[in-house]
């Protein structure tokens, strides 16, 4: 069998045990929240794609925000992810989330060093809420290296089809890699809370990365459905991964 094809039965196998998973939480009222961070091209679409391919449409929304509008940026930051919050039933995922705060705002300067300041304690408030009012809430950084990136950014200018994923920040992504870095650390170390961890998964290996995105899923919805994440390519964030070589620098 060729590594596609064992990819391919692997992502089956797993996309029926989500589809199981959601027929239990559609019945019992379970609300999930699944939010995705990572650098731009780390694979963040690919990976919400394989998760919902086969899901309800009625019981999976993707919420991916454009930039607050002024009404918005005079409201309480958290109020305009807090409207998109699962209801009984169901499953939502954020293509970035409440997190823009701590990477390309911190980079680019597009909050006050205010704004900064208070970010980490209200993110960890905020997500102790959620959890506490029954929503079960998984974070996922997903990491890619500068040498992926590069050439993940560069398809994205050559491949006609991929015209829709380039972004006037793209070149920033590689100038600004040590700067992103230092944000990144920073996020994972501030935010990172027993009751709300980060996991972080290895993705210059998109079909490895988008299996384990699924089993680290599973493993928080449905125990035993599925076998566990890869230790190397999913694991617990904790501060010596960013010197160990577990997440890129």
């Amino acid at each position: 069998m060729s590594k596609r094809d064992r990819y391919e039965d692997d992502l089956e196998r797993l996309q029926l045990a989500l589809v199981g998973f959601q027929q239990r939480a559609m019945e019992s009222g379970a609300r999930t929240l699944v939010v995705f961070e990572g650098r731009d091209a780390a694979g963040k679409d690919g990976a919400i794609q394989r998760v919902i391919e086969h899901l309800s449409p009625r019981a999976t929304r993707v919420v991916a925000l454009p930039k607050p509008s002024d009404r918005e940026r005079g409201q309480w930051f958290f109020q305009r992810y807090a409207a998109h919050l699962p209801a009984a039933g169901e499953l939502v995922l954020f293509n970035r989330s409440w997190y823009n705060r701590a990477g390309v705002e911190r980079v680019m300067g597009f909050s006050t060093p205010e704004e900064q300041a208070v970010f980490p304690g209200q993110a960890r408030a905020f997500e102790a809420m959620l959890v506490e009012s029954g929503i079960t809430l998984l974070k996922l950084w997903l990491d890619i290296s500068r040498e992926e990136q590069a050439k993940r950014l560069e398809a994205r200018r050559s491949e006609p089809l991929k015209a829709l994923k380039i972004s006037p920040l793209d070149a920033e992504a590689q100038a600004r890699w040590d700067d992103y870095t230092a944000a990144r650390d920073r996020m994972l170390v501030e935010t990172h809370a027993e009751i709300a961890p980060w996991t972080c998964v290895a993705t210059d290996d998109k079909r490895e990365a988008r299996l384990n995105v699924i089993r680290r899923l599973l493993e928080v919805v449905a125990p035993g459905a599925a076998e566990p994440a890869a230790p190397v390519i999913a694991f617990a964030f904790e501060p010596a991964a960013m010197h160990d070589g577990r997440l890129a620098r």
